[in-house]
């Protein structure tokens, strides 16, 4: 437990003029960790003098980039097993006060939804169609064409709620979804595109490595062959290589996440947030 009272007498201290006795104030307040923010928060709103308005508010955030930093290598340290719980990781750098358990909470209400209509065994291209009848036309989720470069596509809160996003944040919420329904249904790292695949394991010996189709989250859950991926990557002039018709690991879609958003950022010209954005793609490297 920290001391209200020492919290309180620092925070005062913030705009001292004495770069030496500010420096030190800021790392003391910063080593208390998550549990000074709500003192930072409080003294935040009473205070009226921008400059320490503007020295607090670095300072949460400070605090706030540590625990995201701390929780992506907790993460990937620990096995990098749900890939949820890594996209949460990311949409707690932009929207560290979110109540998680609502996202938690949309994502069991879409499955729930998704298992009412599939009462009896299908195949599994009518298991793809039933997610796609209640994903993109009962929730109207659909790809983000018209602000494709926007970072908030990145961002699964937001894109629970604006029912639009890019590539992979579609992607990420519909595998999520399907494998929490015991659907087979991984993510696939191809250049330029992420798409879906259908994986059976009993047929791994016999069909392509077990894959029996592809699907296009961006594209209202397109069902496709092995063969238009073959087209495609002969469309970029890209040899044969494995990765690109195989399910990638949860690390490799996290590691894409952020790579999409540092193109979102540098987009929109915020050195800041790419500094940032690098140091969580280097601790996943």
């Amino acid at each position: 437990m920290i001391n209200p009272t020492e919290v309180n007498s620092l925070i005062r201290l913030l705009d001292d003029p004495d770069a030496e006795i500010f420096d030190h104030v800021h790392q003391k307040l910063l080593s208390f960790g998550p549990e000074a923010i709500e003192f930072l928060e409080i003294a935040w709103e009473e205070a009226f003098d921008p400059i320490q308005q503007e020295r607090i508010a670095n300072l949460v955030h400070e605090i706030q980039f540590g625990i995201v930093k701390n929780d992506l290598e907790l993460w990937y340290h620990g096995g990098a097993f749900d890939l949820l719980q890594g996209i949460l990781i990311i949409n707690r750098y932009q929207y560290p006060d979110l109540d998680e358990q609502k996202v938690i909470n949309q994502i069991e209400a879409i499955k729930r939804d998704i298992w009412m209509q599939m009462m009896n065994e299908g195949s599994p291209a009518e298991q793809v169609k039933q997610i796609n009848h209640v994903f993109y036309n009962i929730y109207g989720f659909s790809g983000n064409r018209t602000n494709h470069l926007d970072p908030q596509n990145s961002y699964i809160s937001q894109v629970l709620e604006t029912k639009k996003g890019n590539q992979i944040s579609l992607a990420i919420i519909y595998s999520i979804i399907a494998q929490k329904l015991d659907i087979p249904v991984y993510g696939v790292n191809l250049p330029q595109h992420f798409i879906l695949a259908y994986l059976d394991e009993s047929m791994k010996s016999e069909f392509e490595g077990g894959i029996l189709f592809y699907v296009n989250a961006f594209n209202k859950g397109l069902i496709f062959g092995r063969r238009d991926v073959d087209i495609f990557l002969k469309q970029l002039n890209l040899k044969f290589d494995k990765q690109f018709y195989e399910p990638c690991s949860n690390t490799d879609i996290i590691k894409r996440v952020l790579r999409n958003l540092i193109s979102a950022y540098e987009h929109l010209g915020s050195a800041e947030k790419l500094l940032e954005l690098n140091q969580l793609l280097k601790i996943l490297e």
